[in-house]
């Protein structure tokens, strides 16, 4: 016969925080295990793009707290903020007769 099984807590309905999976003992019994919540990637900055961002760990913020750098972001510009299609395309409006380039002029001993 199966073996019946019993939630470990006192809640004892199927709600979002109450997600289990089965785990066998090593005494040969089947219990539930705690499974807990998966987070999503951030979003890009520009408010256009429907997806997610790449490259970056998506944890609940808890767990997005005691990350390392590296794992929250990208090494690029605006990375782990806009995704790289709005970065490029962005940086396409600025052209060199824009006010928002800057020329940079070195400037020799005499």
């Amino acid at each position: 016969m199966v073996q019946r099984l019993t939630y470990r807590r006192r809640l004892s309905y199927n709600t979002a925080s109450n997600k289990t999976r089965l785990s066998r003992t090593p005494g040969n019994r089947i219990v539930y295990l705690y499974t807990k919540k998966t987070g999503k990637a951030p979003k890009s900055a520009c408010g256009i793009c429907p997806g997610r961002l790449r490259g970056i760990r998506a944890v609940r913020p808890q767990v997005l707290m005691r990350l390392s750098k590296t794992k929250k972001h990208v090494s690029r510009a605006y990375g782990g903020s806009m995704c790289a299609k709005c970065v490029r395309d962005s940086t396409a409006l600025i052209g060199p007769e824009e006010p928002g380039a800057v020329d940079f002029v070195y400037i020799g001993e005499k």
